[in-house]
């Protein structure tokens, strides 16, 4: 503890009486000044014992001394020591009475007590307390450092809410709450996503306070909250957040900056780690896409836990900008060859963490690699290039979060032809699939992720593309353009009035080559329709036989069934 009034009052070899402000001696005194101005407020921080002989002061006048003290109060200095048998042989009563009536304690100093030696008191106090706090806090950093070792997050949370005599919780990068200590503290944190989000929009290293106020709807609210961001990276990956009743001490200062480093070693991997870790990624994936799965499990070994075992989905995301498409199929042509190196990681929790910050495929690793912290769910993420694939166990977290971050994304995407998509994404998810057949999974994640792509949705999952019609497939300009020119010698035909054979094909095709129904819809006799057919094969030079030939026509009218 610091020293106070009454510490210095009950110091034997001081002496000192108290003459006013008997209950206010517990107040902390954080220096003990010695000054005759009139007014030495200026030179005052707060906080001082200012010690006078009253040389350049009236201390018998009234209202002078109601002034003179009115100031110091104001200034927040704690005590006033006057020495008796200098210029006064008592303290006058001027003095005292304004004294009282501000509430600023008033010590007596008796003549042998030199104002040095109060100093010196004060000095040597405040030096046994800073003393005691880094003991305390290097004793807090081997406590902390030991449960760290031993319990990981959760101990070292535990023994950081012992040391600050409060709460402390755990947050990944969404502002969820990963780990809290005491478990009532993790309602409490859960209340401060919105902060902690906002604390991760802002360079790291970067911390903040809340809470703090009187809340009549919420006294459990009327904690002090410090939040702390955690890694070296420039988008941090985790917070910290400490509760306690009043701020923190100096020892209690040093336990959470403890905390910090020892939670920062803990969710920050060494460089050369992180590497070796993308590069058996890498690995891994490759052999699986190569058809090897036995080989993948061995080099895995237990790194992913059982994902290689259970069935799994494989997800290919990519920007949803032109210029990273085109830039993308110009430097990697189809096929299942992925390569690279896991990113970050914020989540989808809530879409106030769908700030991509210009870097999409990072948010969405971000995503997808914190479901799967938070659930203990292994996940296998390898960017490359302006593609990111992602490996995760079917009905996990990783994947609902993945989905849910999508639907968030289509949610808040601007209209069309509103501009400020560029940072969008385009995600493709496979069906349900096991390690032999990887290979396909990967096939069928990219042609999700085309459908995506022409339909102008975020996410389309492979599974769902049978359920509904091949129609919609067709809203493609590649395939418009083909039904045009297949198209393009019947309508020129029809236009000269010499016929409908566009609307005869369309029923006798619809018809599935009946020609007395087929007629009877035209409302023409079947010669007549059998002859328009005929007229259909000479100019198109193809046979209706053909049922391929039957297929393209009938695609190509529903393609331009709208013209």
């Amino acid at each position: 503890m610091p020293p106070t009034l009454a510490s210095l009052v009950h110091h034997s070899a001081l002496k000192l009486t108290v003459r006013a402000g008997e209950d206010r001696l517990d107040v902390p005194v954080r220096w003990a000044h010695v000054s005759e101005l009139a007014d030495p407020v200026p030179y005052m921080e707060g906080g001082e014992l200012l010690l006078i002989t009253a040389l350049k002061l009236d201390a018998a006048d009234p209202e002078a001394m109601h002034r003179y003290v009115k100031r110091l109060a104001g200034a927040g200095v704690v005590g006033l020591g006057f020495a008796v048998g200098v210029n006064y042989d008592d303290i006058p009563e001027a003095l005292v009475e304004a004294a009282r009536a501000e509430g600023l304690p008033l010590l007596e100093v008796p003549r042998r007590t030199p104002f040095l030696a109060i100093s010196k008191a004060v000095s040597a106090a405040i030096a046994a307390d800073q003393y005691r706090a880094v003991t305390a806090g290097f004793a807090a950093q081997r406590e902390l450092t030991r449960r760290a070792l031993t319990d990981g997050p959760e101990g070292l949370l535990a023994s950081l809410a012992a040391q600050v005599d409060g709460w402390a919780a755990l947050y990944d990068a969404s502002g969820a709450v990963v780990a809290a200590a005491p478990e009532w503290a993790g309602r409490r944190a859960a209340r401060l996503t919105a902060d902690v989000q906002r604390l991760r929009e802002r360079a790291a290293p970067a911390s903040s306070v809340v809470g703090g106020g009187e809340s009549p709807d919420h006294p459990e609210n009327a904690d002090r909250v410090e939040l702390h961001s955690l890694g070296t990276s420039r988008r941090p990956r985790s917070a910290l957040a400490v509760g306690t009743a009043a701020a923190l001490g100096t020892a209690e200062r040093y336990a959470v900056h403890s905390a910090i480093a020892l939670l920062t070693l803990t969710t920050e991997r060494s460089r050369s780690l992180h590497e070796a870790e993308q590069r058996i990624d890498e690995a891994v994936l490759r052999m699986l896409l190569a058809g090897e799965p036995d080989h993948a499990r061995t080099v895995a070994g237990d790194l992913y836990g059982g994902l290689l075992d259970a069935p799994f989905r494989i997800i290919v995301a990519e920007p949803a900008s032109a210029s990273a498409a085109r830039a993308h199929a110009a430097t990697h042509p189809r096929g299942p060859a992925p390569a690279s190196r896991p990113t970050s990681r914020p989540t989808a929790a809530a879409l106030a963490a769908a700030d991509t910050d210009g870097d999409p495929l990072g948010a969405l690793a971000e995503v997808v690699e914190s479901a799967a912290a938070r659930s203990g769910e292994a996940v296998l993420v390898v960017p490359e290039g302006e593609r990111l694939v992602a490996l995760a166990r079917d009905g996990g977290a990783a994947v609902a979060a993945c989905v849910e971050y999508a639907s968030a994304l289509e949610t808040a995407r601007p209209e069309p032809g509103a501009g400020g998509d560029e940072e969008g994404l385009v995600v493709g998810l496979s069906a349900p699939s096991g390690p032999i057949a990887a290979s396909a999974a990967y096939k069928q994640a990219e042609q999700a992720l085309s459908v995506a792509r022409r339909r102008g949705r975020v996410c389309v999952e492979h599974e769902h593309l049978a359920a509904g019609s091949v129609l919609p497939l067709l809203a493609d300009d590649a395939v418009r353009a083909f039904a045009d020119g297949l198209l393009r010698a019947l309508r020129d035909h029809d236009a000269t009035g010499r016929g409908d054979l566009v609307a005869s094909l369309r029923a006798w095709l619809s018809r599935h080559g009946q020609w007395d129904a087929a007629a009877a819809d035209l409302g023409v006799h079947r010669h007549t329709l059998r002859y328009r057919m005929r007229r259909v094969e000479e100019i198109l030079g193809r046979s209706l036989d053909d049922p391929d030939v039957r297929m393209e026509l009938w695609l190509a009218l529903k393609a331009t069934s709208s013209d």
